[in-house]
């Protein structure tokens, strides 16, 4: 009598769990192209670094007009090292993930569901505890940068791996209970990675505008030239009356600032010797009254009292 060939890996039936994973992804894919997800995530990060770099200056960024090809481009200035980061990570689990598939199939399956996989779970638990509590109230984990949600996500996979590690036999439980696992399980990654984004993005958008400020005298002064006086009573800035013909196309000359970004239709400026302490930051609309010239750092001196 002739003994049954073994099913090969292809022909076993998939785990309830890995079906229902499967089967989430295909929903996720119909509903939700990857490109539109890639760009909702691209326009969050670079809201939230836009405005936190404009809230450094006291400036709110929703008045300045970007568009959403701005947003865009501001978030890939600060994505390397999050991406880089994520994607170490990423290849460190595969790889530990492929590690431990080559030892249960070694025959050390019994041995590692009675150490490996207990100590994985609780070290989830703690883990997942830990950035729930942060989402209520302030905990050690708020001062670091993105620890409160990159813990929330570390847990919920942890539990989620060490639950297919252990997953009961095809057909042990329905495939809607194992879609709905993997629903939440993905809801709740999703939700902690925008907050690391939110966190990480106002955390570079400050770092930038810090280090913008330290550096602002090195930057191209701006002599703005206005057809009308501007009023303005900032700190460091020169009002100079250009001549006494009232005819001249531009009548007044302002020195002593600095042009940080020009949208659509606004300028920002601030004064060459901004701080934090008592900075201004000026607003004007781009407007055929006004015209910006600008000059090396070292030249703003040479302007003379006169146009």
């Amino acid at each position: 009598m002739t003994e049954p060939e073994p099913e090969s890996e292809h022909e076993r039936p998939q785990a309830p769990q890995a079906a229902g994973l499967g089967t989430l992804a295909q929903l996720l894919g119909t509903v939700v192209a990857p490109t539109s997800l890639l760009t909702a995530l691209l326009y969050f990060f670079g809201w939230n670094y836009t405005y936190w770099l404009f809230h450094e200056f006291g400036v709110n960024a929703t008045v300045l007009g970007f568009s959403t090809v701005d947003y865009l481009i501001n978030s890939q200035q600060v994505l390397f090292v999050p991406l880089t980061a994520a994607a170490l990570i990423t290849l460190v689990a595969l790889w530990a993930h492929a590690a431990l598939r080559a030892r249960i199939a070694a025959g050390a399956q019994s041995r590692l569901l009675r150490h490996a996989v207990p100590a994985m779970m609780l070290t989830g638990v703690i883990l997942m505890l830990a950035g729930v509590a942060s989402v209520f109230t302030r905990t050690a984990l708020n001062r670091y940068l993105a620890a409160a949600p990159l813990c929330l996500a570390a847990g919920v996979l942890l539990l989620a791996y060490t639950r297919r590690l252990r997953s009961e036999p095809a057909g042990g439980r329905p495939a809607l209970s194992a879609i709905t696992e993997w629903a939440v399980v993905f809801t709740l990654v999703a939700i902690s990675l925008f907050w690391a984004a939110a966190d990480y993005a106002a955390a570079a958008g400050t770092t930038r505008a810090r280090g913008l400020a330290a550096r602002l005298q090195y930057q191209p002064s701006a002599v703005l030239y206005s057809q009308n006086s501007l009023n303005l009573t900032v700190p460091g800035v020169r009002e100079t009356r250009c001549g006494g013909d009232d005819k001249a196309a531009y009548r007044y000359r302002y020195d002593g600032l600095k042009l940080i970004v020009h949208s659509a239709d606004q300028y920002v400026f601030l004064p060459a010797k901004w701080n934090v302490t008592d900075g201004v930051a000026v607003l004007l609309p781009r407007s055929p009254a006004l015209r910006v010239e600008f000059l090396r750092a070292d030249r703003a001196t040479a302007l003379t009292a006169a146009c």
